[in-house]
């Protein structure tokens, strides 16, 4: 970062006082820094290898090789109408803060707790997926039990899961610098492995059946029994379109760059880029892997039948063990990074809400370590909830259906309708006294609203895919989460819940700006 002058750093500092707040946090992330962290979150060595049977058990081929794009492309739009308002209004949280100032106390506050339970929620899912991976590539190494039917399964996942996010919240805590460093590690751990994985599909491939990226087949129904990935369908139609969720699951989490923003140089204009190019990349590179994946496939009918098992087997039939075993440890330390990665993104949520009182027990969860300047009672609160979310979840059935399943069926909705709610508040706020002027990024009004509107279509796509069977309790979920909110808010939070600071608010501040500054030492 020797290109970060001490007036760019007066520059970054000026414009968070400006918008009421202290520089608490410190600012090590460079900008290739913030673009990692989002590029690691996305994860397509996550995502893109755990949700692949959502493909290969749908639509078949072109589930990838037309599906992937596409899903991109509807999630992209989210990022680019995002990267226009954190140019101008780069904070921690910041989707809280834009959901306030540009809308009113109560959109700021739903888009909190939706950003908030949609992270938390996400940690689980992701930590849970590593030890998916974990149970299908390496626990064999060790003899460990693996099947979660079983009492002995069930425990050590629970315990793999709380043992990999204590350490996660653990780096976290220790500063921003070492996250920084892992986590940009990871975004060159991701290319590399991608790559790698890439080259194997593609040496592996038995025969060259380019007809598979854009042939439909209607694999919904498979492995047959209680173990399928999708209901039996016949529309084949509506099976490919489930099966945009494998693109949709994956390409999310750039909101990290956004949450990092006080930890960032030239938050105004890295932020935006760090969350458009870690969005194209991932889906550049993901498509790239894919396709390699999709080639090498041996019969494309056994692999339906694989369901969930559909990576190890495919990788398990075209390359000698000791490749695929060096495989597995790349992209599982990927996997362990991502959830790193999203422990940074949810503390800073929980932290930036919390210092508007937005939270229970707010003065604690906004306290920042004045050694390690780091939101440490934040970063733990995120770290044991999601633990308990997946234990308490996994003991739960509803209807038959786990209730952890339901749960993260809601997890992708609940996080793009955080992302929408700012988004649609700020096509009429853009231009005028709440908008004012816009960041160095800037695509222009007229590009904003139009890719806004997009982002209202997309969000339709993904809300109407996603409560789909098997996630129809999604749809429950949903509606009863809105319910609960407008009464909560109407009952008690509309009194007591003051937002973010703003207009004459700021200035009262500035001598209590001064001294939360002072005690962690920022000079």
């Amino acid at each position: 970062m020797s290109d970060y002058t001490e007036l760019d750093k007066k520059q970054d500092v000026h414009i968070l006082h400006s918008m009421g707040y202290a520089q608490e946090l410190e600012r090590r992330m460079s900008s290739f820094s913030n673009f990692a962290i989002s590029f690691s979150i996305i994860c397509i060595l996550s995502g893109g290898i755990n949700s692949l049977a959502q493909a290969t058990s749908g639509a078949g081929g072109a589930a990838i090789g037309i599906g992937w794009p596409l899903g991109c492309l509807i999630s992209g739009v989210f990022a680019l109408s995002m990267a226009q308002i954190s140019s101008a209004y780069p904070t921690a949280g910041g989707l809280y803060h834009w959901g306030s100032i540009l809308g009113n106390r109560f959109t700021g506050w739903l888009t909190a707790w939706l950003n908030l339970l949609g992270l938390i929620t996400v940690l689980g899912a992701i930590n849970v997926g590593t030890w998916g991976f974990f149970s299908g590539s390496i626990a064999s190494w060790f003899g460990i039990a693996v099947d979660t039917n079983t009492s002995a399964g069930f425990a050590n996942q629970i315990i793999f899961v709380a043992l990999i996010t204590g350490l996660q919240a653990l780096i976290n805590h220790f500063g921003i610098k070492l996250t920084a460093k892992l986590t940009d590690m990871s975004g060159y751990l991701i290319f590399a492995a991608a790559i790698a994985l890439t080259v194997v599909c593609l040496i592996g491939v038995k025969s060259w059946d380019i007809s598979r990226i854009w042939t439909f087949t209607n694999y919904s129904g498979t492995p047959e029994g209680d173990a399928s990935v999708w209901p039996k369908m016949d529309n084949i139609w509506y099976v490919f379109a489930l099966g945009l969720l494998l693109p949709i699951y994956t390409i999310t989490g750039y909101d990290a760059s956004a949450h990092t923003s006080e930890e960032t140089v030239k938050a105004s204009s890295s932020v935006p880029r760090g969350m458009v190019s870690s969005v194209w990349w991932s889906s550049l590179f993901g498509y790239i892997m894919l396709l390699a994946f999709l080639l090498a496939i041996p019969d494309m009918n056994e692999a339906s039948k694989q369901g969930w098992n559909v990576f190890f087997w495919t990788i398990n039939s075209i390359t000698n063990p000791v490749v695929a075993n060096i495989l597995y440890v790349a992209i599982f330390i990927s996997q362990l990074l991502c959830g790193l990665a999203t422990v940074t993104s949810a503390s800073r949520m929980i932290y930036a809400f919390s210092r508007d009182g937005g939270l229970p027990f707010s003065k604690s969860l906004a306290s920042v370590s004045p050694k390690f300047r780091t939101p440490s009672v934040a970063i733990w609160t995120a770290a044991i909830l999601s633990v308990l979310f997946v234990w308490g979840a996994s003991l739960v059935t509803i209807a038959g259906s786990s209730a952890y399943t339901i749960v993260v069926s809601c997890t992708v909705i609940f996080l793009f309708l955080s992302f929408t709610v700012p988004i649609v508040l700020g096509i009429k706020a853009i231009g005028t006294a709440k908008w004012p002027k816009m960041g160095p990024w800037n695509m222009g009004i007229g590009a904003y609203k139009l890719v806004s509107v997009l982002v209202v279509i997309a969000m339709a796509i993904i809300f109407i895919i996603g409560v789909q069977p098997p996630n129809e309790w999604a749809l429950y979920i949903t509606i009863g989460f809105l319910v609960l909110t407008a009464v909560v808010w109407f009952a008690f939070e509309q009194r007591r819940f003051q937002g973010p600071p703003i207009g004459d608010v700021i200035a009262k501040r500035q001598a209590d700006i001064a001294a939360a500054e002072r005690a962690v030492g920022e000079v």
